[in-house]
């Protein structure tokens, strides 16, 4: 026990310390930027896909308006006027042909499903890159953390090389460096979640 305890106290083993504690810091707080940086890509892109599904959204519904006034308006003229009938039938949407063509009536949920397609297919990809934002957000909250031991850690180690080798407080500041380290690395490998 005395000579751990003397190997604490070595310079050769708070120097080391200090290294090791300095590049985990470092890398720490390099991931940590790698995170936040990620995390706000992704929510760019998730609010760009957000305004493109609102606005197609916001044209799938003008055209199912179109569909109806088109539809209702050849309905009113396909037995007696053919040809004002037909005009308005080359205008249907292709949701609204094959709801036709289905004959289980029109506005059934299929033909919704195909005019909204799109815009929830936007939505849907919106809701995704928000989802990897959030992720790179808590590994980037995990990886503050990691730096916040690491620096303890490096600020004990550091304390403790200024005193005196025959200081039991020399000791005790190393020896608790040593346990930040090793519980940076427990979060780092354990607690920092991977993304994707």
């Amino acid at each position: 026990m005395k000579k751990f305890f003397s190997v604490l106290a070595g310079e050769v083993f708070l120097g080391t310390m200090i290294a090791l504690l300095s590049v985990s810091t470092a890398v720490a707080s390099y991931q940590g930027a790698m995170a936040d940086s990620e995390q706000n890509k992704y929510e760019i892109l998730g609010m760009q896909y957000l305004n493109d599904a609102n606005a197609e959204y916001l044209t799938a519904n003008q055209e199912i308006t179109q569909d109806y006034s088109y539809y209702d308006n050849w309905y009113l003229n396909v037995d007696e006027r053919p040809e004002i009938a037909e005009y308005y039938e080359v205008d249907f949407s292709q949701a609204l042909q094959d709801a036709i063509a289905r004959d289980d009536g029109i506005w059934d949920e299929t033909y919704y499903a195909d005019m909204y397609a799109f815009p929830n297919s936007l939505f849907d990809e919106s809701d995704a890159n928000f989802d990897l934002g959030a992720q790179h957000d808590e590994r980037g909250d995990q990886l503050q953390l990691v730096m916040l031991i690491m620096a303890l850690g490096l600020a004990l180690t550091a304390w403790g090389s200024l005193l005196p080798a025959q200081s039991n407080m020399r000791i005790l500041f190393s020896f608790f460096g040593l346990i930040t380290f090793l519980a940076g690395i427990f979060v780092y490998l354990f607690m920092v979640p991977a993304v994707g």
